[in-house]
This record gives C-alpha cells, structure tokens and sequence, in this order.
C-alpha cells in the first residue's frame, strides 16, 4: 500500500476543513469497513449526480468543491469519497474506466459523438488488506426515479455498475480499465477529453441537474412507451 493514499493532494483536498468535518460527522462504526460504508452512502446519496455541469479547472474538481456545490459527476464524487476515507484515516485512491451507456442522453451524445464515457471514476478503498472498489456516482433518487438499480457497497464486494437496469435494458458495459491513482490525473484526463471529444461544448454543461433529469426523464419514458 502506498502511504499517499493516507494524504491529501491538490485535487483529494482532505485536509480542507469541510472535507474533515463531513468525515468526521457521516463515518459511524466500530471499524474502518462500517465507516466506509457509511461514508458511502453518505456520499452516494447526500450529493446529486450531474453531468451537465463538468469543470475541469483544478477548483470545480476538488472534493471540497462537491461539498460546497451540492453536486458532482462521477469522477469529483468518487475524490470526494476517497477524500473523507482519508481524513478518517482509511487509505483511498481513485479508479477510472472507459464505460459504455452511461446514462447518456441524446445532449450528451451529441456533445460527445459516441456513447463511450472515458475516464469514468470511481473509488478505491483500503480494507481488511485489500482494495475494494466503491462507486457513488449515482444517488438513490436518480436511480428511482428512472428505473436504474441502485448499486450497494458492503466494504466486502466491488461496487460496480450493473450490466442492466430494473426493467432489463441494457445499462452499463465496462470496456478498459484505466488503472488507480494517488491524485485524480486532471492533466492527463483534459488532454484526452480534448482528443476523444473534439466537439465537447462546455456552454452546454450550464444547464443544471433539473435539465439532465428531464432530458433523461422524457427518453426513459420514451423507451418504455416503446
């Protein structure tokens, strides 16, 4: 294990005081496995999934930056989680894939041009000598709201997406790993969005959550309708 994932980093800020506050407040239980799993779903289901409002600048990504907004998308979600394991003293680094069907919607295909999200993060955890991977992309209500199955952690299994969703749809396709990381690799990440997602349209990402929630709302119930 390395000792870095015991500290804090630029982006995996936590040492920030709401970072260290939030930890010290949402991690209960009598071990390191309980208090990751409450931080969790803390996590999890305490700040809004969206995708719509991505800012790759250092400060839209830092883990303290999902506390003050209320929100994040799956990458500064999953450094927030890495971040309050951290400030609780349970090593934490974050994973990333390549995914297929990402809850994407036709805005965000047109903006992407394909249906592949890169660099999809998630986190991994330290625990009874092992890493587990934890992903708290999306939160309970979202996944109510549209069908999708929530995904559990246990401090024991991955928490990976589920291939389908409640209704059997096709949902989500791992297809390359992209390995972990001490820090969130932002340069890195930025120059491959530049690459793979050259009609990438950042005036687009302002709409807010209501607008990704209806966009997604309106073509969910379109599929079923169907």
């Amino acid at each position: 294990m390395n000792d870095l994932t015991l500290f804090p980093t630029d982006l995996i800020d936590c040492e920030h005081p709401a970072v260290a506050d939030f930890a010290a407040s949402e991690a209960r239980g009598i071990d390191d496995r309980r208090r990751a799993v409450a931080l969790y779903y803390a996590v999890r289901d305490g700040f809004r999934y969206d995708p719509y409002r991505i800012d790759l600048a250092p400060a839209g990504m830092r883990a303290s930056t999902v506390l003050e907004k209320g929100y994040g998308w799956c990458v500064p979600k999953a450094t927030l989680l890495a971040a309050a394991c951290r400030a609780v003293g349970i090593p934490a680094r974050v994973g990333f894939a390549d995914v297929r069907n990402h809850l994407s919607t036709a805005r965000m295909r047109a903006i992407m041009q394909t249906d592949v999200f890169h660099w999809h993060g998630y986190t991994e955890i330290h625990l009874d000598a092992r890493w587990v991977k934890a992903t708290p992309a999306f939160n309970l209500e979202l996944c109510d709201r549209f069908g999708l199955r929530p995904l559990e952690f246990d401090g024991h299994s991955d928490s990976l997406y589920h291939p389908f969703d409640r209704e059997g749809r096709r949902h989500m396709e791992y297809v390359a790993d992209r390995g972990s990381f001490d820090d969130v690799p932002l340069a890195l990440i930025t120059a491959e969005f530049a690459t793979l997602y050259p009609a990438w349209d950042a005036r687009l990402q302002g709409a807010g959550d209501e607008q990704f929630l209806a966009d997604v709302e309106r073509e969910t119930g379109a599929a079923r309708r169907g």
